[in-house]
């Protein structure tokens, strides 16, 4: 079992470039898509969340159901649900506000335990932000760590919900000793201000770095390092592009029995090149759908191909 920690929202998907373009209303959020791109490639996988009793939580909960997610560990709230306002550019790239004050999901408490079975723990985005929750889901991180469990930590930098940013760098750093897999956009990499060798000697077994069409690049502990180019398509938008990297790693790790800092080093270049390969392959297909529309198995080859 795989679970997946963090906000479920609704996207406002532009149908058209420009701020004034039309606005259809998606299921979204990073750990919300994260975790039914990993129901779609068939990794058993839970999501962990507060959810609203409003008309687009019962819809983000039906959404989770098909995929098939478990969603015993969501809990309920009558706060709205998050509301994440997306704008296109010329290239289909996509830059968000948010309405995020009095949402369900801010009020989030981290669990005793975790869903019988787990074997790995998600994190990012926006729940790793927004009090009081985000000490919560740092809480449940921390607590899954220290009981051995692979932790995966994307943080999906969105810099008009950080305050401060000098002090969530801070937290960032204090959160690797806890992370076992790091995944970043190029763009994350450059906000935060790191590097991958200074993020490995902090904890992360391995550290993945998307760059867009260009393809991604993995960096492990013992100092390897994995690069593969994208897969080329006619995108229509990059929304969730990002969570579905995330799930189609963890679902080929799983697929592998790799999900351990020992196993990630020991895939070697030809464990990650193909690892790699698969999550670019799973990406271009959201890519080439309106919204975060991560693709299912039989869209795929397997995760050792």
């Amino acid at each position: 079992m795989i679970v997946v920690a963090g906000e479920a929202l609704i996207d406002l998907v532009p149908q058209g470039t420009g701020a004034l373009a039309a606005l259809t209303p998606a299921l979204g959020g990073g750990p919300y898509n994260t975790a039914v791109a990993l129901g779609r490639l068939g990794s058993p996988a839970a999501f962990c969340s507060r959810v609203s009793y409003d008309a687009f939580g019962e819809a983000l909960l039906d959404g989770l159901r098909r995929a098939g997610v478990d969603v015993t560990a969501v809990r309920r709230g009558p706060e709205p649900t998050t509301l994440a306002v997306a704008t296109l550019d010329a290239g289909g790239s996509a830059a968000y506000s948010f309405y995020v004050e009095g949402t369900a999901d801010r009020l989030f408490t981290a669990p005793a335990t975790l869903p019988a079975g787990t074997r790995a723990v998600s994190f990012g985005t926006c729940s790793l932000v927004l009090e009081p929750g985000a000490s919560a889901y740092e809480e449940l991180m921390r607590h899954a760590s220290a009981r051995g469990v692979f932790t995966a930590l994307d943080p999906n930098i969105r810099p008009g919900l950080i305050a401060d940013a000098d002090a969530y760098r801070a937290r960032f750093k204090n959160w690797l000793p806890s992370v076992t897999l790091l995944k970043l956009s190029e763009e994350d990499a450059r906000w935060l201000g790191g590097t991958p060798q200074e993020w490995l000697a902090a904890g992360p077994a391995a550290v993945v770095i998307t760059h867009g069409g260009d393809g991604l690049t993995a960096y492990t502990a013992d100092g390897a390092v994995h690069a593969v180019p994208g897969e080329r398509v006619d995108v229509v938008d990059t929304i969730g592009a990002g969570d579905t990297v995330n799930a189609a790693l963890l679902h080929g790790l799983a697929a592998r029995d790799a999900l351990s800092p020992e196993a990630l080093t020991a895939l070697g270049a030809q464990g990650w090149t193909r690892l790699l390969r698969f999550a670019a392959r799973a990406a271009a297909v959201t890519c080439s759908r309106a919204g975060a529309e991560p693709p299912y198995a039989h869209e795929l080859d397997g995760p050792s191909d």
